[in-house]
């Protein structure tokens, strides 16, 4: 709460420093130190204006101001201390900046007097050369986006999902970059949303891989029912990414149909696109979690199917058994008068009886399918 009363004093209208005292980015800060800044730059007409490099926030606000145009403002996992600055100058929302600081929000839009604030869910596939009950098969992201009428701010966490492409690819199609910050914003979302495609696709693999595995025959020396880990496993990780994808649908149709002052009309016809490839994403994850509840279900049932044909055997072969014990427990009792005692054939007879019974319920339990 109190870096909250901070940042609220800091945004206060009298906004009265210059840029020798200016928070995070002063004047007599050591070039040399490391910036939670990985890229600043200003764009007039839908071209990054050359003489506007290595600029700092405040800097590139005052070229916009100048000159018209748009800055861009990348940075990585700023802590508090490097972003006050930034919204001070921007005129930040307090509880936004807290958000994009702390990260490990919900994907959400937000709208704070001018600015836009949207938090996207990155994910990216893990590579692994076999899935198993502990594989990482998906790896989540953040990406923050202040949009306001001449800035856009993008703040990243994780360690990918890096927007140095992204940024590459819009500089070489200056006719959609001249639309303004609302262009940065949709191909951000765009970005993120082909990043989903990308990632069902490699996750309906591993999918595939575990359904054959569990309809097909057991591994020598693999008990049916082995696979429940794996499964769990990767359910987890698709419940991942849901969590990522279906909170951003709402946002998405926002800015696809609902009118914004920030956002360019033509613009908004492109989010369109993007909403409907959201949505399609979004049917695959569910479907992902229904089949992977199926696959749960069908591999335990396998494995009480194997269960109850062990039981079965046991049954069977204790039947068997139970013949030869219940003959020899009777012929074993110690009495002087017992018929067969002194018989010279009883014991040949006992034995042959013994191995006809015995074949006999062998034959008939395997025939039934008990053995």
């Amino acid at each position: 709460m109190s870096m909250i009363r901070d940042l609220r004093a800091a945004v206060r209208p009298s906004l009265r420093k210059s840029s020798a005292v200016y928070s995070g980015y002063d004047a007599t800060r050591d070039p040399s130190a490391s910036s939670a800044v990985v890229d600043c730059a200003v764009y007039r007409d839908g071209r990054r204006v050359k003489d506007a490099e290595c600029l700092t926030p405040h800097e590139a606000m005052i070229r916009v101001r100048e000159g018209g145009g748009f800055a861009w403002i990348g940075l990585h996992e700023p802590t508090e201390e490097e972003f006050a600055g930034i919204a001070a100058e921007f005129g930040l929302h307090p509880l936004a900046v807290e958000d994009a600081v702390h990260a490990h929000q919900r994907p959400k839009l937000e709208r704070y007097d001018d600015t836009l604030f949207t938090v996207f869910k990155t994910i990216h596939y893990v590579e692994h050369t076999e899935l198993t009950a502990t594989s990482e098969v998906v790896e989540t992201g953040e990406v923050m986006c202040f949009t306001g009428k001449d800035f856009v701010i993008t703040v990243r966490h994780g360690g990918k999902g890096s927007l140095r492409a992204l940024r590459h690819r819009l500089q070489d199609d200056p006719e959609l970059l001249a639309k303004g910050p609302s262009a940065v914003l949709h191909s951000i979302a765009d970005h993120v949303v082909d990043g989903y495609i990308a990632v069902a696709a490699a996750v309906q693999d591993d999918i595939d891989e575990v359904e054959i595995d569990v309809f097909s025959a057991p591994a020598k020396g693999s008990p049916r029912g082995s696979d429940a880990g794996r499964i769990y496993q990767l359910k987890r990780e698709v419940l991942e990414f849901k969590r990522a994808v279906a909170p951003l649908l709402r946002p998405m149709q926002q800015l696809s149909e609902r009118p914004m002052r920030l956002v360019d009309p033509d613009i908004q016809k492109y989010f369109r696109d993007v909403a409907d490839h959201l949505a399609r994403v979004h049917e695959e994850v569910v479907g992902f979690d229904e089949l992977l509840n199926s696959i749960l279900q069908a591999n335990l049932a396998q494995a009480t199917v194997a269960q109850n044909e062990d039981m079965r055997k046991i049954t069977s072969w204790a039947a068997i058994v139970a013949v030869p014990t219940m003959i020899c427990g009777v012929y074993g009792m110690n009495f002087d008068h017992m018929p067969e005692l002194h018989w010279r054939y009883g014991y040949p007879l006992v034995l042959g009886s013994i191995v006809v019974v015995c074949v006999s319920i062998h034959r008939t339990l395997k025939r039934n399918g008990w053995l």
